[in-house]
């Protein structure tokens, strides 16, 4: 108890001198505590002194969970690189209603659809095999196969089904890291630094319960990849391929222009794509400010239930959940500031250009997702526990989450000219958002 004490403390002195949210505090306060290397910048994570190019950037975990897993495995790669090459940002927002239920927003701030960490193995030239299998006792062999022979392997799982993050019944697709067995029970690698223990039949559970991606195992071989390939898996990634042996500056500006090709054009390749990238930002902008229309959020969230709905998800998914903090923005900027160095001349100056200007966009986005949730008190006490308990805690603390997920959170709202004009506020903030972003992508297109 002392322990949590000296620790919010910690972060809340963080928080009063940067300015960031209880969540971005909380993970450069146990960066800092549990003395990890700096995996955006380069400054140790509480002092704020930058040690890298002389900037001060995002410090200590960067909170993006596809980057932070795989730095952990992988750690010749910064989080910020790792994220860059797996496609780093994108924009896609919808709200989805259904009968008898408040309208659900969703806004995904990081490369998508794509999953990220195939992607990133792929052009950081890491060996990996890919398989799939409807058996579950062909996976489980599979697995066991794989860290027999001293390799990490990435499980696609249903988020929920994970004791330690208890919430939706539904599949939600996650990936974690299995880095060891120890008799009936694996060692799973999640949010925390230190793997969890769980049951191999929960495991077996949660990784069998995605339908469309079931048993989906990436094991990653390493530096190189010895001997042939077991029968049913695809290799990808050049034996002896990997930091050294990958062409890292071409890497960087395929993964530029794929970043540039998501937010200005089609993804689909459907009517859906209105929702993603620019277009989506302006979509999202425009509804957010609109006070009379059918699809604006003063009328489709006018339910006081509704809004409360709408504010706190908002604030998830700019801050937590498909991002990490700022909306990856700032995580980003810090790709974009290694890929400067490394590409050097004018797509150098293009890329220092655009990580200014995804960093001013972060701040904004930050600063939406905090104010969206000023009015709710008691939703900010809550996220701020579950987000310290899933990274200091994790399966320890699974029946106080299970609690918290079974909270009703709902405290009231303000009154309609407040939410009228919050909604404006942030409209506002939206709007000059999106005009950076669009000016970020244009530098881009130079890299």
């Amino acid at each position: 108890m002392t322990d949590h004490k000296h620790l919010k403390r910690r972060v809340r002195e963080r928080m009063a001198r940067t300015g960031e949210s209880y969540t971005t505090a909380l993970r450069h306060v146990l960066a800092a505590r549990e003395a990890v290397p700096d995996a955006v910048s380069g400054r140790h994570p509480e002092s704020g002194q930058s040690t890298q190019n002389g900037h001060d950037e995002h410090a200590g975990r960067s909170g993006h969970h596809d980057a932070g897993l795989l730095h952990r495995l992988l750690p010749s790669h910064s989080e910020a690189m790792l994220a860059g090459l797996g496609g780093g940002i994108g924009f896609m927002y919808a709200v989805f209603e259904y009968r008898g239920h408040h309208p659900m927003v969703t806004i995904v701030a990081q490369a998508h659809p794509e999953p990220v960490i195939p992607v990133t193995l792929a052009r950081a030239g890491i060996p990996h095999e890919v398989s799939r299998t409807g058996s579950a006792r062909v996976a489980e062999r599979a697995l066991r196969e794989t860290l027999a022979a001293g390799r990490a392997a990435v499980c696609r799982v249903s988020r929920f089904a994970l004791p330690w993050r208890p919430g939706f019944p539904f599949p939600d697709p996650l990936e974690v890291a299995v880095v060891g067995a120890d008799g009936d029970d694996v060692l799973v690698l999640d949010a925390r630094s230190e793997p969890e223990r769980l049951p191999l039949a929960e495991f077996m559970t949660a990784w069998s319960a995605l339908k469309k991606s079931r048993h989906h195992l990436i094991s990653i071989a390493g530096p190189a990849v010895t001997g042939p390939p077991r029968a049913g898996r695809a290799v990808t990634g050049p034996a002896g391929a990997g930091p050294a042996g990958a062409d890292l500056a071409a890497a960087v500006r395929e993964a530029i222009a794929g970043t540039v090709a998501r937010l200005t054009g089609p993804v689909l390749g459907t009517s859906f794509d209105v929702n993603f990238g620019l277009s989506g930002m302006n979509r999202f902008a425009g509804q957010l400010g609109d006070a009379e229309g059918r699809t604006g959020w003063a009328r489709r969230f006018a339910d006081p239930e509704a809004f409360f709905i709408a504010m706190t998800r908002l604030h998830e998914c700019l801050e937590a959940e498909y991002t990490a903090p700022g909306a990856t923005r700032p995580l980003y900027a810090a790709f974009l500031q290694e890929a400067g160095t490394l590409l050097g001349g004018a797509g150098g100056t293009a890329c220092a250009r655009a990580a200014d200007l995804y960093r001013e966009a972060g701040e904004l986005w930050s600063r939406i997702a905090t104010r969206a949730v000023e009015p709710f008190p008691r939703y900010r006490e809550l996220a701020a526990e579950k987000a310290e308990l899933l990274l200091t805690e994790g399966a320890a603390a699974a029946g106080r989450l299970r609690e918290i997920a079974a909270t009703g959170a709902y405290e009231g709202s303000p009154g309609e000219d407040d939410r009228t004009g919050l909604l404006a506020e942030l409209a506002g903030l939206a709007a000059r958002a999106v005009r950076i972003e669009e000016e970020a992508v244009a530098a881009l297109r130079a890299v």
